[in-house]
């Protein structure tokens, strides 16, 4: 018999501590993303950056959920070219500033303070900082890379 609640007891502190271990799994994989009045990129259709090079206000009436957070579309077009790859459309740094992140640190952005470097969307504090940021992208790239993983928890 106390052999029995032995293996009872290791068996429930298994199964509590794999749940524990997948709950924490799970919040670790959610990226913090930068949300403003409940909305990503301040109400930005993320895919308009790459089809019209531009930072084009969506709809409050086309919108899709990704990575817990909500993104507005110019329309459904652009609405379903997110949903098909979110990651290629979503901002890096979940929509902070690339160059904060490349210091350490989270800041706003301003949307139309945007870049695209090798396929990704990264957006700036301000016009000024994405000069700045964009003079040695690649660097600070690969800084923010490094940063981001504890900035985002």
């Amino acid at each position: 018999m106390g052999r029995s609640k032995n293996t009872i007891s290791r068996r429930a502190f298994f199964l509590t501590s794999l749940a524990a271990g997948i709950l924490i799994s799970n919040a670790a994989l959610a990226e913090k993303t930068n949300v403003t009045d409940g909305v990503a990129v301040q109400g930005y259709d993320p895919v308009a950056y790459f089809s019209e090079n531009a930072a084009v206000k969506g709809e409050a009436s086309v919108t899709a959920e990704y990575n817990g957070s909500t993104y507005q579309f110019k329309n459904a077009e652009n609405r379903d070219l997110f949903l098909a790859n979110p990651s290629k459309y979503a901002p890096q740094y979940g929509g902070y500033c690339a160059f904060a992140v490349s210091y350490g640190d989270l800041a706003p952005v301003d949307p139309q303070a945007f870049s695209i470097v090798e396929g990704k969307l990264y957006l700036n504090y301000s016009k000024s900082i994405r000069k700045r940021w964009s003079a040695d992208a690649s660097g600070n790239i690969a800084t923010g890379d490094r940063n981001w993983p504890s900035l985002s928890q």
